[in-house]
Order: C-alpha cells, then sequence, then structure tokens
C-alpha cells in the first residue's frame, strides 16, 4: 500500500484504538476507583452492585455524552472549514456556539426545559450567530479573509455572552454560578434521556453531512469552480452552515460552550492525508469523540476531587494549535 494510503489508515486504526482506551479509562476512574476487569463485569450486569451503579448509571451516561459532543463538533468543524476554504473555521470560534448558547438561555429563562425544544432554541440561535458573521465578514468584502472571519465570530461571541450576562442579572447566585460552570462546558450532569436525544441530532446532522461529502469536495475547490461544475454555490453553502449549526447547538443544548473540537481534530487528519470530506467528516467524529473523552479525563482526575470545566481543557489544548495554523496562513 503507498504511503500516501497507508497515513489515512494508520490515522483511523491509532484512533479507534485511542477512544476504546479512553472508554474504557473513563468507566474505571474516578472517586471510586474501579479496575477494568470489574468494569467489563459491570457492563454485563454481574459483579459489585456499588461498582454496576457507579459504571452503568453514572459514567457510561457521561461518557456517552461525551463521545456525541465529540462527534458532533468535530464533523461540524470540518464541514465549516471545507465550505469556507478556512483551516480557522469551528463553530465556537465562528460565534456560533456563542449563539447557540444565548437561545439556551433564553429557553431555561423563559421555562421551557424539555430535552428535545432546548436544543432548538439553541439552534435558532446559532443560524442568528451565522447571519451574523456571515453578513459582518461580506460588509468588510472580506469573506473568505481568516482573519475577517475570526474578527467577525469574536464579536458576536462577545455579544452573546454580554446577552446572557443580562438576563442572568436578576436570578439567583446559584443559579449564576451554574450558568457560568455550564458556559465553560461540561458533562458531568449526563442523563441517558439527554444522551439520547443528542444521540438523534447527531445522526441527523453528521448523515446530512456525509451525504454532501462530494459537494464539500467541490466547494473546497472554490466558488467559481464549483459553479462551473453545476454546483448551486449559495444553497450548499446554507445547507452546510445550517446543519453545521444544528450539530454545534445540540452539543452546546447538551454540555455548554466547547471549544476548539472543530478547529483541532479536522487540521489533524487533513495532515495524516484525509482529503475527501465523506471520510474527513467521519474521521472527524471519531478523532472529536477521543478528544472530548480525553479532555473530560483530565478535567475530574487532574486536581480530583475537583473537577475542571471541561471547556477550558479542550482551550488549552487548541490554542496552540490555533497559534501554529494562524502563523502558517500568514
Amino acid at each position: 500500500m503507498p504511503a500516501a494510503h497507508r497515513r489515512p489508515a494508520v490515522l483511523w486504526t491509532g484512533t479507534a484504538i485511542a477512544l476504546v482506551i479512553l472508554i474504557v479509562a473513563s468507566l474505571a476512574l474516578g472517586a471510586v476507583p474501579i479496575s477494568p476487569t470489574k468494569v467489563v463485569g459491570a457492563l454485563l450486569g454481574s459483579g459489585d452492585p456499588l461498582a454496576i451503579t457507579i459504571v452503568r448509571e453514572l459514567r457510561l451516561p457521561r461518557v456517552a455524552l461525551a463521545v456525541l459532543v465529540g462527534c458532533a463538533l468535530g464533523s461540524a468543524g470540518a464541514a465549516l472549514q471545507g465550505t469556507l476554504r478556512n483551516p480557522l473555521a469551528e463553530p465556537y470560534l465562528l460565534g456560533v456556539s456563542g449563539g447557540a448558547a444565548v437561545g439556551a438561555v433564553v429557553a431555561i429563562t423563559l421555562g421551557v426545559t424539555a430535552a428535545g425544544i432546548v436544543p432548538l432554541a439553541a439552534f435558532a440561535g446559532a443560524v442568528t450567530a451565522v447571519i451574523l458573521v456571515l453578513g459582518l465578514a461580506r460588509a468588510a468584502g472580506a469573506m473568505r479573509d481568516p482573519r475577517t472571519l475570526l474578527m467577525a465570530g469574536v464579536v458576536i461571541g462577545a455579544f452573546a455572552n454580554a446577552i446572557i450576562m443580562i438576563m442572568l442579572a436578576d436570578v439567583s447566585p446559584e443559579k449564576v454560578r451554574g450558568a457560568v460552570w455550564w458556559m465553560a462546558g461540561a458533562v458531568s450532569d449526563a442523563s441517558w434521556s439527554r444522551v439520547i436525544w443528542l444521540l438523534v441530532y447527531v445522526f441527523i446532522g453528521m448523515t446530512l453531512l456525509v451525504a454532501r461529502g462530494r459537494v464539500l469536495d467541490v466547494l473546497s475547490l472554490g466558488e467559481d469552480s464549483a459553479a462551473s461544475l453545476g454546483i448551486d454555490v449559495g444553497r450548499a453553502t446554507r445547507e452546510v452552515f445550517l446543519v453545521s449549526a444544528l450539530l454545534a447547538a445540540a452539543s452546546v443544548a447538551a454540555a455548554g460552550l466547547v471549544g476548539f473540537v472543530g478547529l483541532v481534530v479536522p487540521n489533524i487528519a487533513r495532515a495524516f492525508g484525509v482529503v475527501r470530506h465523506r471520510a474527513l467528516i467521519l474521521t472527524s467524529a471519531l478523532a472529536g469523540a477521543a478528544l472530548v473523552l480525553l479532555a473530560d479525563l483530565i478535567a475530574r482526575t487532574v486536581r480530583a476531587p475537583l473537577e475542571l470545566p471541561l471547556g477550558a481543557i479542550t482551550a488549552l489544548i487548541g490554542v496552540p494549535v490555533f497559534l501554529t495554523r494562524l502563523r502558517r496562513l500568514r
């Protein structure tokens, strides 16, 4: 097999192995350490009743939620980067996640707490943020300029945070602390109901993105080339943005603001030679799941019994990658 074909296979194999190891480690490590053998037994419903309860009712939903959040953010980042032909595009930096957070907070403030409805409110906020960011970039005449898009995303993200702070001004201190923790990202409140509805959104979103993989391949060649090949560039771009916003909104509604995942994993995949967008989306989803699981494992073990915000750990991982990519773009 040529070296160019071996590298994606190595990435797939290595990421799958890492994901399995991280799943086992996440189920085994915690306030009550459980051996891998007992973890397997607990998953099968045998062994110590306490271990079964901890693994199946507490840790397994958390692991499942982290995996789904990583899949959503990784695939959304890959799609956005391909559409914009911008390696720095991702939901958090483009303000999409911030807009989704506003929509979710509005719904919760109005008393709408149904698990399946909050993501729809977050989706409305994410779509609004997409429209505003692209509108600002278009008004500046620099739609494809990474710096302009990032500046627009930062502005919209800051505006979204200001709206959230204003909405939380008259609530109790306990709710404010909870909202701030949620905005920093966390999967500690995982439940099977939350996992199930997020699974529905992620399945729909990723299916739509994978189905548009060939369109993304053409869009990544540029608007003129795509139009000459019969692609309705405007319609295809809107469709990808909407689906990416849906995935980002669902992840925000489930786990708060978790940034830089959609930036890091597609760039790693491309570095290993994954260029076709169907494969890139699936690879980014798998690597995103592993990254979020790793970040969550670090967040709850590095200063145990204290738990660090998940979004802070992903930022510590993602910011160096962002700065490296930004320097190369110069």
